[in-house]
């Protein structure tokens, strides 16, 4: 069967929004008001730092705005994979921040667990289960890249440990699997829509004032608070939190930092009982393929299969818009791939296809920064891992605009920006070259083209 058939009656919402049970939209910000701390944006990382701000302070009068719904764009829509990591990988933040790699992976567990804590603390049923993740080799060279890594996680004290072809098909059986990093504790599964709707109604029942459809247009200073233009009213802060991500900020001078890239993912519609046994499949770890331009799959609470990445695309002047959250040709890509790792699911259909903008910077990890005399902090980059580290970053932010001296901002990733991104039209070739180069890298053994070495020696590698 031609895999694109199974495409036939796929609808183009995200499964994890295609829900009877998403809660009413809050009502629209219509008159000027104020407030000690304004957050602008409605994804994970405006919802954490709502939330970590009230159980600071109860008293704090907090505000968030949301341009569209709570969740409805990354935070609803991404593969639902909780990481430990703050850096974007161990390999990564070995890369940038050595002396401190240790602390950032103390930092990061410890903030995995304070994300159980509060999914606890606050009854929010979001499937939480923590699987751990696997990372396949579909090619031998992978098998020993493999090893080299574990040996680098077990000098932080982080346990991964290096199966054979035979032990990760008992776990996930698939004839293109030749080994796998099973990081056993370090990355939790999650619905993700119900996360961001449970953080939403913890952050309601604290006592945040929530206004969705309710756009910031514009920041300014106005006497000794902080200024922020709506449609239809004007927020007066003490303090403002900016966490609008893959969307243009606020701030000029931080849209070089950043691009949106577009990423595409299928859900399945549920496996039977005997398409389940045939993959195995018992301990329901998210994985990702060792390339490049990889994959990551999950199974939902129902026995679907999850199956997105590959491609990466950037648009042209970084423009977000709606018609690019569909890609027919990616969606294409995706089914052969995914017939091609599970050939015993011939017959099965995908029920919803769908994209949509990530943000990404240089660094491939969060970064912050203050303005407006301290009053105002934004944080952003988060390329695809922010279910967990976004909860980080709002600490971050918390202390930065109280001018605090913390653990957290006392971290070099903290204290230092990545470079920003050239002006168009060197911003477009250059992510063109890079994409480019990434693909033959996969097609050559993981072997790096000159162009890539170079990005490795200015620090702007990306192997993930």
């Amino acid at each position: 069967m031609d895999p694109v058939r199974a495409l036939k009656d796929a609808g183009p919402t995200p499964f994890w929004l295609d829900d009877p049970g998403r809660p009413q939209a809050t009502s629209a910000l219509v008159a000027d008001t104020s407030c000690d701390l304004l957050v602008v944006g409605g994804g994970y990382n405006g919802l954490w730092t709502a939330l970590i701000a009230k159980e600071r302070d109860p008293s704090r009068d907090v505000v968030l705005i949301e341009g569209e719904e709570i969740g409805w764009a990354a935070s609803g829509r991404n593969g639902g994979f909780c990481e430990s990591s703050l850096t974007h990988g161990l390999s990564s933040g070995m890369d940038r921040w050595p002396g401190e790699l240790a602390e950032l992976e103390r930092l990061g567990m410890r903030n995995l667990q304070a994300i159980e804590d509060t999914i606890k603390k606050y009854g929010i049923d979001c499937d939480w289960r923590r699987t751990g993740s696997l990372n396949v080799a579909t090619e031998p060279y992978q098998i020993d890249d493999m090893h080299e890594f574990a040996g680098l996680a077990a000098r932080y004290g982080c346990e991964q440990t290096v199966l054979d072809a035979d032990q990760v098909r008992a776990e996930i059986n698939s004839p293109t699997f030749l080994g796998a990093l099973w990081d056993k504790d370090g990355t939790a599964m999650l619905n993700p829509a119900h996360l961001a709707w449970g953080l939403k109604q913890a952050c309601l029942d604290l006592g945040v004032r929530i206004h969705e459809h309710t756009s910031a247009t514009a920041v300014a200073e106005a006497g000794p608070g902080i200024a922020v233009r709506t449609p239809y009213g004007r927020v007066l802060a003490n303090r403002v939190a900016l966490a609008t991500n893959a969307f243009p900020s606020l701030l000029k001078r931080h849209r070089l930092y950043t691009v949106p890239v577009y990423d595409y993912a299928l859900m399945t519609e549920p496996l039977t009982d005997e398409q389940l046994a045939s993959v195995g499949w018992h301990n329901r770890q998210g994985f990702s393929d060792a390339a490049n331009r990889f994959h990551y799959v999950r199974l939902s609470a129902d026995n679907r299969i999850l199956w997105g990445g590959y491609d990466a695309v950037y648009h042209y002047r970084g423009r977000v818009r709606a018609e690019h959250d569909q890609r027919p040709e990616t969606f294409a890509t995706l089914a052969r791939h995914f017939f091609w790792t599970f050939p015993q699911l011939e017959g099965l259909s995908f029920t919803h296809a769908w994209g949509g903008a990530i943000d990404t910077c240089t660094r491939f990890c969060a970064f912050f920064d203050t303005t407006h005399r301290g009053r105002v902090a934004h944080t952003a980059g988060f390329t695809g891992l922010g279910v967990g580290a976004t909860r980080f970053a709002a600490e971050v932010m918390l202390d930065l605009l109280a001018g605090e001296r913390t653990e957290r901002t006392e971290l070099e990733m903290v204290r230092r920006k990545p470079l920003p991104f050239p002006p168009e039209p060197i911003r477009w070739a250059g992510i063109q070259a890079t994409s480019r180069s990434l693909a033959r890298a996969d097609e050559n053994s993981g072997r790096r083209n000159l162009w890539l070495k170079t990005l490795d020696r200015l620090g702007l590698g990306f192997d993930s």
